[in-house]
């Protein structure tokens, strides 16, 4: 397995200026960086890719950002605006060195209502159309795209691995795969070792936060049975520790950060580095 650290726990947006973080998580001992792309348009990719280099890292994937305005079940000008977004994104992955677009694409981060079920499976027939169109653009640029499971103040479309592996079958394209996060799951699965072995060979990318978005290991996630379940699906796939601080002001609003759960975001990556590393092998 490879570990690394999602961007947005040290900077939002991330810009040209962002890769000053760079040498500070190759010191910390991370494999690969996780670049949360807000608004592409902010950086170079070939800049960013040269400076990934400079410091032995790479970046894995690509984590979407689809707030207010990027919605594949919203209105026409939502659609279209978050499928050039994800395109964009796309384009930008293999340039950064990464084949993996992750995030809750399918819907605008917030949107969550009780809405009838004639409406909701409109709005599914609605994302399956547009997720179909983004898999194949994907595909000839040999990237894959994560979808994820949020929690129910997140999102009222996507809560659990079961609902992300029928929206991925519907889709119909090797291209779609999986996205869990411990977060998430541990609000609304029943058991997270279950839905990541019921993801199985689908699972293409983990994210690992505490049950209070702190350090990974100081927490009530039971992580051992999470690891005894990616060994049962011979996860080989990468590891992301995406929690958050409020010195981070745009994602902590976003993520309802309102105090300070850990010491500093150093030692959210550090600990939470050597707690997964420990658990893991």
């Amino acid at each position: 397995m490879n570990f690394g650290i999602n961007t947005y726990l040290f900077s939002s947006p991330f810009t040209n200026e962002s890769v000053k973080f760079f040498p500070k998580f190759k010191e910390w001992g991370f494999d690969f960086v996780e670049i949360a792309l807000e608004e592409p348009e902010l950086i170079d990719p070939v800049l960013i890719r040269k400076a990934l280099d400079a410091n032995a890292l790479e970046c894995r994937s690509v984590c979407a950002a689809t707030g207010p305005g990027r919605d594949l079940r919203g209105n026409r000008k939502e659609q279209v605006t978050s499928i050039e977004y994800i395109q964009k994104l796309i384009d930008f992955a293999p340039v950064l060195g990464s084949k993996l677009v992750a995030g809750p694409i399918y819907s605008s981060v917030g949107r969550a209502d009780l809405v009838p079920e004639e409406k909701y499976k409109k709005q599914w027939k609605l994302v399956v159309k547009n997720l179909q169109l983004l898999t194949a653009y994907a595909q000839e640029h040999d990237v894959k795209l994560a979808i994820e499971p949020l929690n129910r103040y997140e999102t009222d479309f996507i809560n659990t691995c079961e609902q992300a592996m029928q929206l991925i079958h519907d889709v119909g394209s090797d291209a779609l795969v999986v996205h869990l996060d411990s977060f998430h799951m541990n609000l609304e699965e029943k058991d997270p070792a279950l839905a990541i072995q019921k993801a199985g060979e689908k699972l293409g990318l983990l994210h690992a936060s505490g049950s209070d978005r702190g350090t990974p290991g100081g927490d009530q996630i039971n992580w051992d049975r999470i690891f005894a379940a990616l060994d049962h699906i011979n996860y080989q796939g990468d590891i992301v520790i995406e929690s958050f601080t409020p010195d981070v002001k745009v994602i902590a609003k976003a993520a309802s950060i309102w105090r300070q759960i850990e010491p500093s975001k150093e030692a959210i990556a550090i600990d939470g580095l050597k707690f997964l590393r420990s658990v893991a092998f």
